[in-house]
């Protein structure tokens, strides 16, 4: 069975960085980042495929990076130059990974407890 706990969440401002990070046990063969802010429906932030290739949400894109130590099953979100549309709730998911038009995405099928980023200006 799967067991996901996240860790590294706190508060930051803007401009600034953090770097959450996901312990995970089981299969980790497709993993990602989701995040959910209050009254805002749960969205997709970074997804790693087993092979490496990742895919970032638009939002994101040039100042997030997802990597994964596989030799400890730890799966890392770098957040760099966060903006106070960051502040959420984030976790970390593992499921299928699907492949369409050359982009990496992932059906989740568990999540981690999550971890909460506050971003201030």
């Amino acid at each position: 069975q799967v067991q996901l706990q996240e860790s590294g969440g706190g508060s930051v401002q803007s401009g600034g960085s953090l770097k959450l990070s996901c312990a995970a046990s089981g299969d980790t063969r497709c993993m990602a980042w989701f995040r959910q802010a209050p009254g805002k429906e749960r969205e997709g932030v970074a997804t790693i495929a087993n092979d490496g290739r990742t895919s970032y949400a638009d939002f994101v894109k040039g100042r997030f990076t997802i990597s994964q130590d596989n030799a400890k099953n730890i799966l890392h979100l770098e957040m760099n130059n966060v903006q106070q549309d960051d502040t959420s709730m984030y976790y970390c998911a593992t499921g299928t990974c699907s492949v369409i038009n050359g982009v990496v995405h992932l059906t989740p099928s568990r999540f981690g407890q999550g971890t909460q980023v506050t971003v201030s200006s």
